[in-house]
């Protein structure tokens, strides 16, 4: 039994019936060596060239951004190291619960799109055409986000190069790697998630070297800081009312900063070997949550003090770069030279890297929308590569607003942009539980065993209705601040919750047009293009390494 959660069952899949024979026709989907190019289904034209590295990388380190270096000392500063380490551990189990129901749905049919799609088949049509186009908003928001992240990033150096050549030259790498085969957007993802992740287990190493002594003061301060000032922060109110508020905008913060399965669930769909490797990628993911992120929170409140000037500072002047940083405002603190500088390459290299993995996202989330209709058609054309080009290009085009930035009046203009979509990710995390649910009782209803399947999580259903309810919660209570006397401000208001009003619109807006119903269990077409994955899975054939070196190193990350 696996501690991430996810049991795998060491028997064969059972034949769950042959539909008809179009599921099992070769319509060119590509894979490495494999006797059979099976499709998905009839539309997709996408290559499986995605290598086990690439998806454990991504799976990894595709969902670590500049909020873990960054972001996340604003939550020290408001919450205190004590709420902010409880808040992201909290967290972090439901990211876990999240994580156990699509990775039992994903790994028994990897297909493109996966979330997306399934909530069309097992829940409601309608509800796949709001929850696709809430995630593809969200993600194609990020991307001019992120873009200017890398500009802001690199004039923590020098201002002597313009915004909008930086813009354009990251806007050109992001055009050539994903217009390419999608096997070059693994490389690049691979590398990149490999440098956080040394970022992270380093800064983790260093936090435990400096607290000890080996630093230039010679200063063994340990957990001082958690004595003096203290573990919890006061936040607008004072005593116990005051420490829950702070430990509020800490979870707040541990909600948006940790990621979910969805990065690594999108790249199912081009994974070469699927029920193979993305059940490794999903358990990965429980090591990911407590060495990343738990880890990461503790090692922040070790090294500075919740009311230290400079991070108090460096955040009420949006100073650029990794200034705001607690681990470089700790590395000023210890008189630290070089290292500072070397950790804001590596956040650049976060921010570059993160921003890819958007444009893949929204790009393969608007691709699976269009094979379920719910986009125009003429979005599944894809190139000989295999990559969705119409997707690709119209996501680059929205990127262009990343332009804003070179004008400080428009620059505000594009963080109310990205303000908007804030409430997306925990809809989504919402929709994947809703929709485990009722494959679940699909299940149930139709007699297939859970213990049949390729894959089975722990403590389901329970850890579906755990993780639901708590980020539907979290949804509404993330700008609840705005209701506090003296708070109101009408564009923090929609700020956080016009996506919360857009998507049941949506959602409504399909089911009165389209007339669709809530699908019943014992309805759920549960078999549709199984027979296509277990065709391909029993004909794959893996490429044989090229070399002693390159079977090693193929050993190691995956």
């Amino acid at each position: 039994m696996a501690s991430s959660g996810v049991e795998h069952i060491p028997s064969a899949p059972p034949a769950y019936g042959r539909r008809n024979e179009e599921e099992k026709t070769a319509l060119g989907r590509r894979d490495s060596q494999a006797e059979s190019f099976t499709t998905i289904d009839e539309g997709d034209g996408t290559h499986r060239m995605l290598k086990p590295r690439h998806i454990q990388l991504i799976g990894i380190g595709g969902t670590i951004g500049t909020a873990l270096f960054v972001s996340i000392g604003k939550s020290l500063l408001e919450g205190g190291p004590g709420s902010l380490f409880i808040a992201f551990s909290l967290w972090c189990s439901v990211i876990l619960a999240v994580t156990m129901s699509m990775a039992e749905m994903v790994t028994y049919l990897p297909i493109s799109s996966p979330f997306i799609r399934f909530a069309g088949r097992y829940v409601d049509e309608a509800l796949g055409f709001a929850a696709g186009w809430n995630f593809f908003v969200f993600e194609a928001a990020l991307v001019p986000f992120e873009v200017t992240a890398c500009n802001v990033i690199i004039h923590y150096w020098s201002d002597i190069v313009p915004a909008g050549a930086i813009i354009a030259i990251v806007l050109v790498l992001y055009a050539l790697i994903n217009v390419l085969a999608v096997k070059w957007y693994g490389e690049t993802e691979f590398w990149a998630a490999l440098g956080k992740v040394l970022l992270i287990v380093g800064l983790i190493v260093f936090t435990f070297i400096v607290m000890v002594g080996g630093n230039p003061k010679h200063d063994t301060f340990g957990f001082r800081y958690w004595y003096e000032p203290g573990s919890f922060a006061t936040y607008y109110s004072s005593g116990a009312l005051g420490r829950f508020q702070g430990f509020m905008q800490c979870l707040i913060q541990a909600s948006f900063t940790i990621a979910g399965p969805d990065y690594v669930s999108m790249a199912a769909g081009e994974a070469e070997n699927p029920r193979v490797v993305m059940p490794k990628a999903f358990k990965a993911v429980f090591y990911r949550l407590t060495t990343f992120f738990m880890l990461g929170s503790l090692c922040v409140g070790i090294l500075v003090p919740y009311n230290d000037a400079e991070m108090t500072r460096a955040f009420a002047d949006s100073e650029p770069g990794a200034a705001a940083s607690p681990y470089v405002v700790a590395m000023n603190r210890l008189a630290i030279p070089v290292l500072p500088h070397i950790i804001n390459a590596m956040i650049l290299t976060a921010a570059f890297s993160a921003g890819n993995s958007y444009v893949y996202c929204a790009s393969r989330s608007l691709y699976g929308l269009a094979l379920e209709g719910k986009a125009p058609k003429f979005l599944t054309r894809c190139t000989q590569a295999g990559v969705p080009i119409y997707c690709v290009l119209f996501v680059l085009l929205i990127a262009l607003l990343s332009f804003l930035q070179v004008s400080s009046n428009a620059a505000v203009v594009l963080s109310w942009f990205v303000s908007l979509v804030t409430a997306s990710q925990l809809i989504n995390f919402s929709v994947m539980c809703v929709t485990y649910i009722c494959f679940h009782r699909a299940l149930k209803a139709q007699g297939i065993s859970r213990d049949s399947l390729p894959y089975k999580g722990l403590f389901q259903p329970y850890a579906a209705y755990y993780a639901l309810t708590a980020t539907f919660i979290m949804t509404f209570v993330g700008g609840y601040t705005v209701f506090l006397p003296g708070q109101w401000n009408v564009p923090t208001f929609l700020f956080s919750y016009t996506m919360i009003g857009v998507c049941p619109i949506l959602f409504v807006g399909w089911k009165l047009i389209h007339r669709t119903k809530f699908h019943k269990p014992q309805d759920i077409d549960l078999l549709k293009d199984v027979a296509a994955i277990e065709d391909y899975t029993s004909k794959y054939v893996p490429e044989p390494p090229r070399n002693s070196f390159a079977k090693w190193f193929n050993w190691v990350f995956s």
